[in-house]
């Protein structure tokens, strides 16, 4: 999958590791927005990032385009060599991280149990419960 879209769901930072350089944002199932899944996003590898707390509109995940890193390249000082490791957050390009290719993980809210997160690491993977899951890039 080259780009992740999930447009019309309330996204928001849920965790980053720094001793791992580990990225997580997530999108709970809510009555407000009608939604019944959970979705999280993980990025590994974490070089840099120009994030907000809440996306209330969605995620739209893409790999930079050449005259977006231009100008993040400029602004940021991001080597040359890390353009194929910068994504994008926002369709308008307004938040990124430069990083390892993210993944995404998808399951219906009432199926979890008592799982609070699809990236738990001790929890299996996949799930014994139905879930959707893959790569941007």
């Amino acid at each position: 999958m080259k780009e992740f879209i999930r447009e019309g769901r309330l996204f928001r930072v849920s965790a980053f590791v720094p001793s791992h350089r580990q990225l997580f944002l997530i999108s709970e199932a809510t009555f407000q927005n009608g939604t019944t899944t959970t979705v999280e996003v993980y990025i590994g590898h974490v070089e840099l990032m120009f994030l907000k707390p809440y996306y209330e509109n969605g995620l739209h995940v893409r790999r930079a385009t050449s005259d977006e890193f231009g100008v993040l390249h400029e602004r940021h000082g991001i080597p040359a060599e890390d353009a194929s490791y910068t994504w994008m957050l926002e369709r308008d390009g307004g938040s990124f991280v430069v990083g390892g290719r993210p993944s995404w993980r998808e399951a219906e809210y009432e199926v979890m149990g008592e799982r609070q997160s699809l990236y738990h690491p001790r929890e299996p993977w996949p799930p014994d419960f139905p879930a959707e899951w893959g790569q941007v890039g």
